[in-house]
């Protein structure tokens, strides 16, 4: 982005570069309203931490994750969307124009802001995780799971979220098991009964995961597990690990000004994208604790662009 490029009024400011933020940029690119996109320090979300992607329509062979977050961003550009590269440290979402600060230096002002800022899974924390990040080690079986069809896959939880996590994943693994640092589940009854009932999945309690290993080619080939009552220490040959101890939005530059579900999700209309304030809208995982796809995500996304442009008709401003 050249110099000066984000001073001045701008009809929309989108924050975040991930495939909600992106749509919202190419939808009101098109709609000729100048939308100014803060990239993030994670240019592009989850997806640039994401190998295969295949359920994303348009690519019958499947793409990467990375690259599909490419081709959004050069189809934004090609309608003139500007791009800086920067963080929002803080936003006046109190009167118009909006203010959003870049960096704690350069304040932007604007008509509408479109809020893509994403969530974040919660990891464990180790740097094998990290490393093995999209070579077996994910924070999505309805994203992942397919590329482990016959395979040995673990689960990181007890929640609901880990619950639902191993039950789908029997659709394709050979074997799942839960890891739960307890010695009860706190998902709900009904999703408790389905896992300890089924037949395909296995739960090893009290345990935690302390390291995760590579096999040669560079995959998730063993887990070392610990027992936090024992302190004994074990190796299990594991094909995959799905981390599924929850998400955090990515909220906490709004949490005082608009209003946040009790997970700190931002709230919207049941039938838009409009937030507790006219003017800001809020599309992709930040407003999604549901769903949390990359098609869900630009699906809101197009809504997001679409409900700013109408909103500055109405005030007359575009």
């Amino acid at each position: 982005m050249s110099e000066g490029l984000s001073n001045g009024m701008r009809d929309v400011v989108i924050i975040g570069s991930g495939p909600a933020g992106l749509t919202a940029a190419v939808y009101t690119a098109r709609a000729n309203l100048r939308p100014l996109l803060i990239e993030g320090a994670q240019a592009g979300g989850q997806l640039m931490i994401t190998t295969d992607v295949e359920n994303f329509p348009g690519f019958p062979d499947g793409v990467q994750g990375p690259e599909l977050i490419l081709n959004m961003k050069q189809q934004a550009e090609r309608f003139a969307t500007d791009f800086l590269q920067g963080d929002v440290t803080s936003v006046n979402l109190s009167e118009r124009p909006f203010q959003i600060v870049i960096d704690d230096e350069e304040t932007i002002e604007a008509k509408a802001i479109i809020i893509c800022s994403g969530a974040r899974a919660k990891l464990i924390g180790l740097p094998s995780e990290s490393k093995l990040m999209g070579n077996g080690v994910s924070a999505c079986a309805t994203c992942d799971g397919f590329f482990f069809r016959g395979k040995e896959v673990f689960v990181v939880g007890g929640g609901d979220t880990a619950a639902e996590e191993a039950i789908f994943l029997t659709r394709f693994a050979s074997k799942v098991t839960l890891i739960h640092r307890r010695n009860q589940l706190r998902a709900s009854k009904i999703l408790q009964d389905k896992v300890l009932e089924h037949d395909k999945i296995d739960v090893i309690w009290d345990t935690v995961v302390t390291d995760i290993l590579a096999d040669e080619s560079g995959r998730v080939g063993s887990i070392i597990l610990k027992n936090v009552l024992t302190h004994e220490a074990s190796t299990r040959k594991a094909d995959g690990l799905f981390v599924a101890i929850g998400h955090s939005p990515n909220t906490a530059l709004f949490a005082d000004q608009l209003d946040l579900d009790a997970q700190g999700y931002i709230v919207t209309q049941s039938d838009s994208t409009k937030t507790s304030i006219p003017g800001v809208f809020a599309a992709g995982d930040v407003q999604d604790p549901s769903y949390r796809q990359a098609i869900t995500a630009a699906g809101t996304g197009c809504m997001a662009a679409i409900d700013a442009e109408r909103f500055l008709e109405e005030e007359g401003q575009n």
